[in-house]
């Protein structure tokens, strides 16, 4: 009865394999690659991954050349930021006497450290290019106009975010140039009306760039602000889903008749 009972019980390989498959389906629910529209519409439905996504798109807007694919960069961008921006807060230390030699030790003394620092620059500066570019891009393709005129304001918003963390990452090296940098635009953003003033001080913690302006800047520029820019970022995706996928002409997909111009 014993050896019935064992020969009964599935083999812990057999176990594994089920639990594995139970995972698979609980993430995408669908078990195969669907042949028909509903089993399309039910695997994007039911999918961790691809319900970001409308079920059906405009083929317009899947064309390269009309999106340039400037949201899906500045994406790749922004994770590659977090990802190199974690890594350097293992060496980074926001002290006035060692912020700077850190940012030395960085060039000689950590592996691949002036990879690191230049690749999370460089990214920096041309993540700013490309969500200019994009909103550029939305505006003269019209695609703020109705019913995506809440998506455009969040996309500001994300604009601004991102000039935000460009900004506040340009004190932490504590050098000259970012001293200097510092120094003005605060400066130039206390002569602003009734806010002005307030903002100054709250961004320096005082009235000159010293260690509260250092620890501000850092906090402001790890924590809250990329924090703010992924929550909103994924409201923008969100929108993006319930509009229907990206903006096209209402009569893109329809043929002209009698294939005229």
């Amino acid at each position: 009865m014993n050896d019935s009972t064992q020969n009964a019980r599935p083999a812990p390989r057999n176990r594994l394999a089920e639990f594995g498959n139970h995972i698979y389906r609980s993430l995408f629910r669908y078990g195969r690659v669907p042949q028909d529209a509903e089993g399309q519409s039910y695997a994007v439905f039911n999918s961790l991954f691809l319900h970001i996504h409308p079920v059906k798109v405009s083929r317009h807007s899947l064309r390269f050349g009309y999106t340039l694919g400037l949201g899906v960069i500045a994406t790749a961008l922004f994770l590659v930021l977090t990802f190199t921006g974690i890594w350097l807060m293992f060496y980074y230390f926001p002290s006035a006497s060692e912020a700077y030699n850190r940012m030395l030790d960085l060039r000689s003394a950590v592996d691949f450290g002036f990879v690191l620092r230049n690749v999370h620059k460089w990214g920096a500066e041309l993540m700013v290019l490309v969500v200019i570019l994009h909103m550029a891009r939305v505006f003269f393709t019209g695609a703020y106009k109705p019913p995506r005129e809440f998506n455009w304001l969040v996309g500001i918003l994300l604009l601004l975010l991102t000039l935000g963390l460009s900004f506040t990452g340009y004190l932490l090296p504590w050098d000259q140039l970012a001293f200097w940098a510092i120094t003005v635009g605060t400066s130039i953003a206390g002569y602003a009306p009734v806010l002005g003033p307030p903002l100054r001080r709250f961004l320096l913690g005082g009235d000159v760039v010293g260690q509260e302006a250092l620890v501000r800047f850092y906090v402001l520029h790890v924590v809250i602000l990329p924090g703010l820019l992924s929550i909103f970022l994924a409201v923008h995706f969100w929108r993006i889903r319930k509009d229907g996928g990206l903006s096209h002409p209402d009569d893109n997909d329809i043929p002209p008749k009698g294939g005229g111009r």
